[in-house]
Formats: C-alpha cells, sequence, structure tokens
C-alpha cells in the first residue's frame, strides 16, 4: 500500500500538467488583465551594491526553507548558507571543518551534530533524503557546491526530523561555461591529494552540459594505528530537452577506508582531563571501517506556462559499512589507586548495508501575490545489520593499557564470537505538503504551510525470529512573517512544529501499546539588518524548542520504555558579516544554547532539571580574510571557541580555543594555497559520549600545501 502512495510524489505535477492544458502561455500573455502593454506597470527593482564580505560569502535566496527560490530576508525562520567561497577558503573536506561558520552547531558523536542543542544525524542532498555515508562516516565535500542549514523544525516541508534543525547538501552540476581544474594537496602525517574536475558544454549551444569529477586522498592520524583513504567518483548530465524542460542526471561511486577504526574516544576523569595520552586508540591496526557507496540522483523541471512550474525528483542510494573493531567494554584500575589505567575490551564484527530510494513532486503557481507550493514525497528505506561480537578475556580479547598500550597481543580468529544482533528494519513514509507565500503588502510577508505524513515501519529480527510493525501518522505545520522596515532592518517571526516517529523495535518494549511519535514545536523571532551602504550585515535569531514523548526506561521494569522525556531548548544566534576595510572583511558567528531535561525518569541517564549531553552554552566563530590585490593574494585567520560541556553521564568535556591560518595566492592559471589548522597544536576533546567511551578528540595541528590549475 505505502508503496502505491509513492505514486503520490508525481501525481501533483501531472494534475497540475492537466489543469494547464488550455491555458496556453500565448492565452496568457494576451490576456488585457495581464499584458503589459507600454512598460507602465513596470516596476524596476533598486540595484544594491553588496560589499566584498557578502559577496564572498553570503547567499541571498536559497530554497531549502520553501522548496521554492526564496530570498533568506524573506523566510521566516533562520536559514544559513555556508558558500563555496568559504568552503575553499577553509580548505574543507568534511562539514567537521566548517562548524565554525554554522551558528548553533557543534560536534556530538562521531558524523552526528547537535544543532540547536538536540542531535542531528539525518541529512538532505538537494533537498532529499537519501545520505550514502552511513551511520558512521562523516560526508566529504568534494562533490558539495554548498551546505545549507535550515534551523528548528523543518516538518511542515520536509516532514519528520529532529527539531534542531535539517543539514542540506547542494551539489555540484554541470555548468553552461567550461571549467576544468586539477588540485594537488600535500601536507603533513603524509596526507596526499589530487583530483581532477571538468564541466561544460557537451554540444555546441549548451543545451546539453556534462561533469566529471574524480577524487582521491590518504593519510595518517595523530592516533595510533588511524590511516585514511578516500576515493569519489562523481559524473553529471543536464539536458535542455525545450526551453520548459530541463533533465539533470547524476551519478556517484564512494569508497573509504580507515585502518584502527571505527574511532572512538579517549576516556576522561570527571573533570575532563584524559587519562590517556591523545594518541591513543582502543583498536588494533588490523581493526578498520570500510565504506561503499553508490548514488544515483535525478531531476526534471518543467515550466508548464508562464505562471505554473513543477519538478520532479528521485534519488537512489545503497551502501555497505563494514566494522571490525575493539570497543571500549569497560574501565580498571588495576592497582586500586582510584585512577583508570587499563580497559576492558569487546571486539565487534558489524555489518551494515542501507539502500532505498525517494520520490519528491512539487508544483509551484505564482498566483499575483501569492506564491503556493503543492507537494508530495515518498521514501522507502531498507536496513540490514548483522552483529558478532567477543567480549572481555574470558572470549579471548586482551585488555589494553591506557598509559603504555600494547598492540598485537591477539590473534582476532582465536576470539569466541557470539551473535549478537541480525536484523532488517524497513521503512516506508509518504508525505503530502502545502505551503503559501503571500506578499501581503510590499514590506510584509506572510507564510503558512502544512504537512502530512504517513509511515510504516517493519522490524525483523532473524535470530529470534520474530516480527514488529508499526504504523502511524504525524502532522506538521508552520506559520511565520517577515517584515521591512527600511532597507537596514527586517525583522521576522514564526511558529514551527515538528515530529519523529519511534522505531519498531521500540514498540516491542512498549508496556501499554503503541508510542506515540517524538513531537517538536518551536517559536522563533529575528532581525535581518544590513548597515553602513551594505558593508556590515548583522543577523539575530531567538528561540524556544520543546521536544516531547521522548522514551525512557520505566521505573518498574528495566525491560519495558514509557514515554514521559520532555526536552526544553532555548538559545540566541549572531551572525555577522562585514567589510573592516574595502580589502579586510570578517565572517563571525556567536551562539548562546541552554537545553535540560524537563521531564524524565529519575535515575536512569537523565534526571529533571538535568543539562543535555554535548550542548555548549556557548560557541563563537570567526573567519577574517585581508586582500593584497597588487600581488593576488590573500591571508585568513580563524577562531573557534566552544565552551565547557557535559558527556552522558555528566562527565565534564573541557571548553576550547583553536585558531587556523591560511594563506591564498593567484599566479595565471594557478592557485597556490597554505592552510594550517589548530596552529598551536591544542589538545583538546570536541564532545563527550560515556564515562567508557571517553571524549572524542579534536584534530592536532595540520598542515595542508594546495596547488590548483584551472585550464
Amino acid at each position: 500500500m505505502m508503496q502505491a502512495c509513492g505514486a503520490l510524489a508525481f501525481s501533483t505535477v501531472i494534475f497540475a500538467e492537466s489543469t494547464a492544458s488550455n491555458i496556453t502561455q500565448d492565452t496568457y500573455l494576451n490576456d488585457e488583465d495581464n499584458a503589459v502593454k507600454d512598460g507602465s506597470n513596470i516596476e524596476l527593482q533598486t540595484l544594491q551594491v553588496q560589499g566584498r564580505a557578502l559577496s564572498y560569502y553570503k547567499e541571498d535566496e536559497a530554497a531549502l526553507a520553501t522548496r521554492t527560490s526564496t530570498p533568506i530576508d524573506e523566510t521566516p525562520q533562520s536559514v544559513q548558507v555556508v558558500t563555496e567561497a568559504l568552503i575553499e577558503d577553509q580548505a574543507a573536506r568534511q562539514i567537521t571543518d566548517l562548524y565554525r561558520s554554522i551558528s548553533g552547531m557543534s560536534q556530538n558523536n562521531v558524523s552526528t551534530v547537535t544543532l540547536r542543542g538536540f542531535s542531528q544525524d539525518e541529512v538532505l542532498y538537494d533537498g532529499l533524503k537519501g545520505d550514502p555515508f552511513g551511520d558512521f562516516s562523516i560526508p566529504q565535500l568534494f562533490t558539495i557546491e554548498q551546505i545549507q542549514v535550515l534551523k528548528g523544525p523543518s516538518g511542515a516541508i520536509y516532514g519528520a526530523g529532529e527539531p534542531g534543525g535539517v543539514v542540506n547538501y547542494v551539489t555540484k552540476k554541470p555548468t553552461y561555461e567550461q571549467k576544468n581544474t586539477l588540485k594537488v594537496s600535500a601536507g603533513n602525517k603524509d596526507f596526499l591529494s589530487g583530483s581532477i574536475e571538468s564541466s561544460g558544454p557537451a554540444n555546441e549551444d549548451a543545451s546539453q552540459r556534462y561533469r566529471v569529477g574524480i577524487y582521491s586522498d590518504g593519510q595518517n592520524s595523530y592516533r595510533n594505528n588511524v590511516e585514511e583513504e578516500n576515493r569519489i567518483i562523481d559524473l553529471g548530465y543536464a539536458w535542455d530537452m525545450d526551453e520548459n524542460n530541463t533533465l539533470t542526471l547524476q551519478y556517484t561511486d564512494i569508497h573509504q577506508y580507515l585502518s584502527g577504526a571505527r574511532l572512538r574516544g579517549i576516556p576522561t576523569d570527571d573533570d575532563g582531563n584524559f587519562l590517556a595520552d591523545t594518541s591513543w586508540n582502543n583498536n588494533e591496526k588490523s581493526d578498520y571501517q570500510e565504506l561503499d557507496a553508490q548514488v544515483f540522483q535525478a531531476r526534471l523541471d518543467h515550466s508548464i506556462n508562464s505562471w505554473l512550474d513543477s519538478n520532479a525528483s528521485i534519488r537512489y542510494f545503497e551502501n555497505t559499512e563494514t566494522q571490525k573493531y575493539h570497543e571500549l567494554n569497560a574501565l580498571v584500575d588495576t592497582n586500586s589507586d582510584g585512577t583508570y589505567d587499563e580497559t576492558k575490551r569487546q571486539y565487534r564484527d558489524q555489518v551494515r548495508s542501507r539502500k532505498g530510494i525517494t520520490f519528491a513532486g512539487n508544483v509551484i503557481a505564482e498566483l499575483g501575490d501569492h506564491t503556493v507550493l503543492v507537494g508530495s514525497d515518498y521514501s522507502h528505506e531498507v536496513n540490514d545489520y548483522l552483529y558478532y561480537r567477543a567480549t572481555g578475556e574470558a572470549q579471548g580479547v586482551s585488555n589494553l593499557s591506557l598509559t603504555n598500550p600494547t598492540y598485537g597481543q591477539d590473534n582476532v580468529s582465536d576470539y569466541a564470537m557470539t551473535l549478537n544482533a541480525d536484523n532488517t528494519t524497513t521503512s516506508n513514509q509518504v508525505g503530502v505538503y502545502v505551503q503559501d507565500q503571500w506578499k501581503m503588502t510590499n514590506r510584509l510577508n506572510l507564510l503558512a504551510g502544512a504537512r502530512i505524513d504517513r509511515f510504516e515501519e517493519e522490524y525483523k529480527d532473524h535470530r529470534g525470529n520474530t516480527e514488529s510493525n508499526y504504523d502511524d501518522t504525524g502532522y506538521s505545520a508552520r506559520l511565520g512573517a517577515t517584515y521591512e522596515v527600511n532597507q537596514h532592518v527586517k525583522p521576522y517571526m514564526s511558529a514551527s512544529t515538528g515530529f519523529t516517529p519511534q522505531s519498531a523495535s521500540d514498540q516491542e518494549s512498549s508496556n501499554e501499546g503503541y508510542f506515540d511519535p517524538e513531537e517538536s514545536r518551536q517559536i522563533e523571532a529575528g532581525v535581518r539588518t544590513y548597515w553602513l551602504k551594505n558593508k556590515l550585515n548583522i543577523n539575530v535569531a531567538a528561540y524556544h524548542i520543546i521536544k516531547e514523548n521522548i522514551l525512557q526506561t520505566d521505573p518498574d521494569d528495566d525491560d519495558l520504555l514509557i514515554s514521559i522525556g520532555k526536552v526544553r531548548s532555548k538559545g540566541l544566534e549572531i551572525d555577522v558579516m562585514a567589510d573592516i576595510t574595502p580589502r579586510w572583511v570578517a565572517n563571525v558567528s556567536y551562539a548562546y544554547n541552554d537545553t535540560v531535561v524537563k521531564e524524565a525518569t529519575s535515575g536512569i541517564q537523565y534526571a529533571n532539571g538535568d543539562r543535555f549531553a554535548n550542548t555548549p552554552y556557548n560557541q563563537l566563530g570567526l573567519w577574517t580574510r585581508y586582500d593584497f590585490p597588487n600581488i593576488a593574494s590573500s591571508i585568513a585567520f580563524g577562531a573557534d571557541y566552544v565552551s565547557d560541556q557535559i558527556n552522558r553521564q555528566g562527565q565534564t568535556v573541557k571548553p576550547y580555543t583553536i585558531y587556523d591560518m591560511s594563506w591564498q595566492t593567484n599566479w595565471q592559471d594557478w592557485k597556490f594555497q597554505l592552510n594550517i589548522k589548530n596552529l598551536l597544536d591544542k589538545e583538546y576533546a570536541v564532545s563527550g559520549f560515556t564515562e567508557t567511551i571517553g571524549s572524542f578528540v579534536g584534530e592536532r595541528r595540520r598542515i595542508y600545501v594546495t596547488a590548483a590549475y584551472d585550464f
């Protein structure tokens, strides 16, 4: 039934075309009520001159918040865009390199981030679900042109998701103009990478275009036994079939191999001091994490007539993530001096295979002062999980010293492995949504949207030959307004809701029927301002988020769950872009967040009033650049401050400040760049997990030298 409902993803497109069949472009233009005969009704737009900071690092429009191309100043919810220029300036290889430039975002656990106080692990690509990097691999940026972040619940437009926001990766597409780039980078810890990208017309009139990108890198690490390899092949083809239709096809193949991984943290004491050197690793050199993934994506943009457009997209992905690694299982105090000095270990052999497909279809109608969006999407995903493990010396897994680790003591083939999990989860979700953007006056814009989602999940435990099924319906809404006081001050306000369905496996642990989905709601108010002839842009956003129906252990029965959890997040974000001088620009992001547990099972991980894990009160990010036009060069400086945090068991994660530097120079068709990350080689933790797993270690000083040739 759910697969049949998936056809809704394109039904809106078909319906719109049928209703518009009698309204051609000629009849519309010949309509006396709509024709422009003498130019008297033409309103000229004011030309605004932007400073260099706004030209380098600011994007004026984004479709993420509304699924339509909308000026950010007319979007009543916080939207932040990391541009390609900023990605290149910071030599960012993955999103972890860019947290300083996204206010309210910090590292959580491996590939997940904390956004406005909540863990967020699902991302979008061009507005579609289907992350090929899986659960424990961090998305790489070689194929990415922009990173867009919609903050707060996104349920009214994208369905189920965490209330902190959603991250969208905008992929590189074939270009109308020829662009060829060869890039080579080298650095310390044996870092070496190379890439070639070619994009441009495939025929004389550029109605057909192509993109080819190949990337490869390899490097060692400050952590014992760790080496990393990445390879990405990215292909694209775009075809303007006629003046009203454009088809874009993309294919990406990804391979990642990390030895000495899955890389975990280092145990700390209650004050956040590491109990081992920051080079320590619980994994052997033979341990590894390997990812193989493929993605296919297609989009058809169709202009039905002068006031009605449609688009239809499909994204298919599949990946296999293999992990064979040692996990910290317990801490041991061998000499009873009150300090842990050894770890009990567990060996895990895990294979996660995922494949999924997403369809989405939208119709956008320009009806006078109204821009109306009607659409639907359908997602289908199958996750297979196979997990064997051996625990402790009784099953052949030796302990490892925290102070003097000796690797290579064991032969993995001698471990007494037992099957711990063998299951398949199949999920389906179909959503239908409608949205109206109403330009009520020249200054006032209103936005209203609503969405209904139907989701089903089937969980099969192959060990016990049991099966669980769960289905439910979720509703989301958003209402907001923007107002232009003048060209300098543009306030906005919005209220939005979201939800996250419970898993079918958790439903097995219910003590009274099905659990309701987690539900969230946010109130946000902000103002976007422009000063000094557009040389200074200051955006301020304040928010209050409530998330309810979080599952907790039943205090009367440890084998059951109850839905009583409630978390409140509130905060303030300030983003500044400035031209300090005509040659000197700056990008500054500050965030204050206070996230606490309001309702919980007392004594089970959290209690009422507890601070939430990995939610720093204060974050400050800075990136500033100074140009030397006479020598076609620039120098840049970055800083990243994150205040203290706690892990899931209340241990302190210390605050930290790190600094980066960059130098760029251009000569003919060459660009040379030097980046130094963690300039002072600081030892620090980016986030915490548990007392046993410890805190995740920040990267030590890294130096990268890059030469790029455009031809």
